[in-house]
């Protein structure tokens, strides 16, 4: 799992405001900075470094709601939540996976058939959820998800 970013000038940020303001920016850098491979099914740590990056994002986002004006900080924590969402389907798939191929290396040859199929089974669900994440990755890229979180930190900046 990917170490959470520092963020720079936190303690001395001066402000409630100013703090809130940073951490949506570090948070939202974050969480773009995993979006590039996330669709990669053989490589399980991207869509968990973003998952972990976008409830670090969402955490920022409530905790410092105050900062910013509703309707905005409505909207994209609404849009953040659903990126969540998103990525919790593919990765509940990714672990269920990798724990069967785990286990199965200890079971008799009979057994591990039964949990190939089961396996099998899985690898379509996650097909089907990684076409959810890349919706969800159509639908931010669309609807400038990181502008405006971004114009929403500058917001908090703003007396």
């Amino acid at each position: 799992m990917a170490k959470a970013r520092e963020i720079e000038g936190f303690a001395e940020a001066g402000s409630f405001a100013g703090a809130a303001a940073l951490a949506v920016e570090t948070r939202t850098d974050e969480l773009f900075s995993f979006a590039e491979g996330v669709l990669d099914t053989s490589d399980i740590e991207g869509v968990h470094d973003m998952r972990v990056a976008s409830r670090r994002l969402r955490a920022a986002l409530e905790i410092f709601a105050p900062c910013f004006p509703k309707s905005e900080h409505r909207a994209v924590l609404r849009d953040v939540k659903g990126l969540a969402d998103a990525l919790g389907e593919r990765r509940d798939r990714d672990v269920q996976i990798a724990q069967l191929e785990g286990l199965s290396r200890s079971f008799a040859a009979a057994d591990r058939a039964g949990v190939g199929d089961l396996v099998e089974a899985l690898r379509e669900e996650q097909a089907a959820a990684n076409v959810v994440v890349a919706e969800a990755l159509e639908r931010i890229e669309r609807d400038e998800l990181r502008s405006r979180l971004l114009a929403l930190a500058e917001e908090a900046r703003t007396p």
